[in-house]
């Protein structure tokens, strides 16, 4: 089975300059085991962007927070010269290096990272201010959905 057939992208941030923070959209985990979110970093400037996970009871950001649990993160450091993805430290925050390049970040969470307990079950990606020379992308990939093809988008 491909990709999509597994799985739901949703757009969490569209293609832009790193100049100021950037707010991804909020997606419920509400029907969704697990989200990987793919980051891309055009990196054209040394100052890279530090990217961390939020949390909320609704995907308008309601009582938003920082994710507390740690999560599995994967690096793929410079896209044009390998396409080796390769395990880091997990948390719930990942700044790259300085090198300028393509650059792959990827969280893999569950939906236990969240603080289920306490009514959150919507997540986010943002990236902080770096500077207007890196590009910046992302995409959630839900798994483990109940209902394929509902959206994420509303609570």
């Amino acid at each position: 089975m491909n990709l999509t057939g597994k799985s739901h992208p949703v757009l969490a941030i569209a293609p832009q300059a790193g100049g100021s923070a950037i707010a991804g959209d909020y997606i419920s985990m509400k029907k969704t085991e697990h989200v990987t979110i793919e980051v891309i970093v055009a990196q054209g400037n040394a100052t890279p962007p530090a990217i961390t996970l939020h949390q909320a009871t609704e995907v308008a950001g309601t009582g938003n927070k920082a994710l507390a649990k740690d999560v599995g993160i994967l690096l793929v450091a410079s896209a044009a010269a390998s396409d080796v993805v390769v395990k880091q430290t997990s948390g719930v925050a990942f700044t790259p290096g300085a090198a300028l390049a393509n650059k792959i970040v990827i969280f893999e969470v569950p939906v236990d990272a969240l603080d289920i307990d306490n009514g959150f079950d919507c997540i986010q990606v943002r990236a902080g201010a770096s500077n207007a020379l890196n590009l910046i992308s992302a995409t959630y990939w839900c798994s483990g959905e109940r209902y394929h093809g509902k959206s994420k988008i509303v609570d």
